[in-house]
């Protein structure tokens, strides 16, 4: 479990920076903030430690009474969006309850990051779409197969058809994490997160950035 320091943000879109060397650098651009600790989970208490980070402002028509009355206890404006962030007790204690956190406090340029999102929706997708199958052969007689997946059954033995077998179905909407992603700048005055390379989801898109969890694998060298 990803206990990092992390934001909740808004996926802009993609643009491109230019380096000092000439060389261009894919970019998608993150609205994290303004980012404010609406809650907070601990061990004593809860079991557990997490911050609960809220983004955006609720409109007051959409919240129910009680919704209402949760925010009005815990002395904050009802946010758009919560998600709960798990961190080590140390961590915890470093913000409260109300406190903006700014990007440049939780993350730094340079630094490799995991980034959570849902994808794109894409309906009922075939099976080439979706699992990357290859199209059957159009020629020696081939007609009405276009596109198809194959065979998925047995004649005989067992006369079924397998559980879990690749097939057609609903494709994308889905939690997606993309881990080691580099943060290639960061503006606190815009509160902008620019990471580079491909982001889960689509614009305006809701996301969480938190230090990466893994590192990487070094490739071990060839004897």
């Amino acid at each position: 479990m990803n206990t990092n320091l992390g934001l909740l943000g808004k996926k802009l879109g993609n643009t491109q920076l230019f380096n000092d060397d000439g060389s261009v650098t894919p970019v998608t651009v993150v609205e994290a903030g303004p980012c404010m600790v609406v809650g907070k989970r601990t061990t004593e208490k809860d079991g557990y430690a997490a911050l609960v980070l809220g983004l955006g402002k609720a409109k007051a028509k959409g919240l129910s009474k009680a919704e209402t009355k949760h925010w009005e206890k815990a002395g904050v404006e009802a946010p758009e969006t919560v998600r709960e962030f798990r961190v080590s007790p140390d961590d915890l204690g470093k913000f409260e309850v109300g406190q903006v956190i700014k990007i440049s406090e939780v993350l730094s340029e340079g630094q490799l990051v995991d980034v959570a999102g849902t994808s794109k929706g894409r309906g009922f997708t075939g099976v080439l779409k979706r699992w990357n199958f290859s199209s059957p052969v159009a020629t020696h007689g081939t007609h009405e197969y276009k596109r198809h997946g194959g065979s998925i059954g047995t004649n005989l033995t067992p006369g079924r058809t397998f559980l879990n077998l690749k097939m057609a179905g609903h494709y994308g909407a889905e939690r997606v994490t993309m881990p080691n992603v580099r943060i290639a700048r960061i503006d606190d005055e815009q509160q902008l997160v620019m990471i580079a390379g491909s982001v889960p989801g689509s614009k305006n898109g809701i996301v969480e950035v938190r230090g990466q969890a893994k590192a990487r694998k070094k490739a071990q060298p060839k004897n």
